[in-house]
């Protein structure tokens, strides 16, 4: 029987439930803890206001919530794990990279000019979701990948290709990231020609294009469209995504959908207010926004509750259990 791996263990795809499958605990961009002002908090203070903000999903219906922060944008499983025994959720952690222009490539690239860093990669992606992450014995249960804004830079490149090596060793899904709705179908074709398997592959916030000839290229390769970034109408409005999503399951894609937020609890550095009109554009940027809001106004459109589930519960089963 497939085992997947949370923070606090395996599970089996049984045991996921409805999932979100794109969030983060917080966001830190590399650099952050270089600032001489920023917000020292302990870390049980931290915990305490992930938890809290996460644990509203429980009332949804909610079992299973997938961290895809990769090594590189302070990934912290100590964290995670905690917060899975606070809340009672699973939660499935990340092994990866993010992409080269916000994530920490200099070590890699350094070590490129005489190494073969695809097999490091590999390795490093290995160790992590089959030995453990560091000294803490938690293993990761998803792969993550991330590309540029219309472009698949050559370290991003590498990136990939261990990635797809290493989900053809161990089968867990690859989570990606697309920038400003770009290179979705071209991440599913490097992916796929480098050996991962595609029913395991899920193109990340497909919803930040409402082109129909995008999304249909994209499907067309057989993966499943990541539509994991509701209420950040700064970066692309709800109401463009909604008539995406809607046309996708008028042509009968509820089985290759999933949904999420990719929402966090804190921002970590110097404290950081978003101007007014940045403030209004977020307004509803929670981890629950897509209960209280979008699935009602799908519903409200002729969405099914079978269409949902699917999406919520049904994808996610079978993306880890296959």
């Amino acid at each position: 029987m497939t085992k997947i791996n949370t923070v606090l263990g395996p599970i089996t795809p049984e045991q996921l439930g409805p999932t979100l499958m794109h969030e983060h605990m917080v966001l830190a961009y590399p650099g952050w803890d270089m600032d001489a002002l920023c917000e020292n908090l302990e870390f049980s203070e931290l915990a305490k206001t992930c938890a809290d903000a996460l644990g509203e999903v429980k009332q949804y219906g909610v079992k299973t919530v997938v961290d895809a922060s990769p090594n590189d944008l302070w990934r912290n499983v100590e964290l995670d794990r905690v917060v899975a025994e606070k809340t009672g959720l699973n939660i499935i952690c990340a092994t990866g990279m993010y992409y080269e222009g916000e994530g920490m490539p200099a070590y890699l690239k350094f070590r490129s000019q005489v190494m073969d860093i695809v097999t490091e990669l590999y390795e490093t992606f290995m160790q992590e979701l089959t030995v453990g992450i560091g000294k803490t014995g938690i293993k990761a249960g998803v792969i993550k990948v991330a590309t540029s804004h219309g472009s698949i830079t050559p370290y991003e490149e590498k990136v990939i290709k261990a990635a797809a090596k290493a989900q053809k060793e161990t089968g867990v899904p690859i989570l990606t990231h697309t920038q400003q709705g770009s290179m979705g179908s071209e991440q599913a074709a490097l992916l796929i020609a480098e050996g991962a398997d595609a029913k395991k592959i899920v193109i990340g916030h497909m919803c930040g294009n409402s082109s129909m000839e995008y999304q249909m290229s994209v499907i067309d390769k057989g993966v499943c469209l990541g539509f994991d970034r509701w209420g950040i109408d700064f970066i692309y409005p709800d109401n463009l995504r909604r008539a995406t999503i809607l046309g996708l399951l008028g042509l009968g894609f509820a089985d290759r959908i999933v949904l999420s937020q990719d929402c966090n609890a804190k921002i970590l550095g110097r404290p950081f207010v978003m101007p007014d009109f940045i403030q209004a554009l977020i307004a509803n940027w929670s981890y629950t926004h897509i209960f209280k809001n979008i699935i009602p106004q799908l519903k409200q459109a002729g969405v099914t509750e079978a269409q949902v589930n699917q999406m919520l519960a049904g994808n996610p089963k079978r993306i880890f259990g296959g």
